[in-house]
């Protein structure tokens, strides 16, 4: 029997237990998968994978753990102050700068030392000019909306990580307007990487970015006026999906309703490239309501996540990891037993994974055709009520 008194002598008050920024933990975990990317002994297409996954984690860090940030920087007594919010952004700032100076300092010069070139419109020979002027004409051009801002044609609405050009034109239009700002939106459904013809590319793999492309015929969208300035942009907004269960009578109307609206929830995050103009993104700062701390101006394309889409077409099978293909646990369970007769002998653990889950998808089919079963019921992984 153990005694407790609560007569004794007066403990010193225990100090608070430091914890980690979480925001801070999660830039320094990607910090972790950049350096991934600059091991020589990682197959150079998944380093440029691993640069690609830097930005779309970024991507999420923002759409959420920075809007939770600034939400509750509004907030009195929360706790995050201004200079959490400036610690976070400078952090921020250093890893795209980190990751760019990677890609345009180790990783695109290996790759071109491999035979893979991502070509913009100087490198551009003559055949390859031609090919891309008609690709522009046939597959770009009938998908693009210039508009230029007047009063009856106000900003447009700019979707969540959508990619965009803005530019300043000189000149008057049809109508003897000056509207000098125009944005061309780019389409979604094209291919943000496209592979040239190889009989172009003289034993290399040619690509080139989609954004190259309407870079380079930007002036034939606007007749009768000159392109001045101009700069690819791209707004990241809050797109956490809040609902309050308890205040919602109706749980699959409000994930509707909240679905529709999440791309263009607050602005968070502009990117534009380094070679923007400040007037430009001045303008599209006070568009979006942004901070200058808000303003990322990268050293090369916005958003590498297209990158992905060069990993995916070119060629090199030792440019990427060894194909790795999930087993059958045939020590445990040989492929031709049926699941219920294995069953019954015992349980059966699957590491997914490095084993496959067709044994699962096996279990299921037998389940359906098997007479005695009455009713088939799976937990679902991380869902709410």
């Amino acid at each position: 029997m153990i005694e407790v008194s609560s007569v004794g002598p007066a403990t010193e008050p225990v100090a608070p237990t430091p914890l980690l920024n979480r925001e801070r933990a999660i830039l320094q975990f990607n910090r972790r998968v950049l350096a991934q990317a600059q091991r020589a002994d990682v197959p150079l297409l998944e380093r440029l994978r691993y640069v690609t996954i830097v930005s779309s984690n970024l991507d999420e860090f923002f759409e959420v753990r920075v809007a939770d940030l600034v939400e509750a920087g509004r907030r009195p007594g929360s706790g995050v102050s201004r200079q959490d919010l400036q610690a976070v952004a400078a952090a921020a700032h250093q890893l795209v700068q980190d990751q760019y100076a990677l890609f345009n300092d180790i990783v695109m010069p290996a790759l071109q030392r491999e035979g893979i070139v991502v070509l913009n419109h100087a490198e551009r020979d003559a055949g390859q000019r031609q090919w891309v002027r008609h690709f522009f004409e046939t597959q770009v051009r009938p998908l693009l909306v210039p508009v230029s801002l007047d009063p009856s044609h106000p900003f447009p609405q700019v979707a969540n990580k959508s990619l965009n050009f803005i530019a300043r034109l000189g000149g008057r239009d049809v109508f003897g307007r000056e509207n000098l700002i125009a944005i061309v939106k780019v389409p979604r459904v094209l291919p943000r990487v496209i592979r040239l013809p190889d009989a172009l590319c003289g034993g290399r793999q040619g690509f080139v970015l989609l954004t190259s492309v309407i870079r380079a015929h930007l002036g034939e969208l606007f007749p009768g006026r000159t392109v001045e300035s101009f700069s690819q942009f791209r707004v990241t907004r809050d797109s956490d999906l809040d609902v309050d269960e308890d205040d919602v009578a109706n749980l699959r109307q409000a994930l509707r309703t909240g679905l529709s609206t999440r791309h263009y929830g607050q602005a968070l995050r502009l990117e534009v490239v380094a070679s923007c103009p400040s007037d430009l993104y001045g303008f599209l700062l006070e568009q979006f309501g942004l901070p200058e701390q808000a303003l990322y101006k990268v050293n090369g394309p916005v958003n590498l996540v297209r990158l992905n889409q060069l990993i995916d077409q070119a060629d090199g099978a030792a440019l990427h990891f060894p194909r790795f293909d999930p087993r059958w646990p045939e020590a445990q369970w040989p492929r031709a037993q049926s699941v219920f007769e294995r069953l019954q002998q015992g349980d059966v653990l699957l590491h997914h994974p490095f084993q496959s889950f067709e044994p699962v998808v096996q279990f299921l089919r037998e389940a359906v055709h098997d007479p005695d079963v009455l009713a088939i019921k799976q937990t679902i992984y991380r869902t709410g009520t």
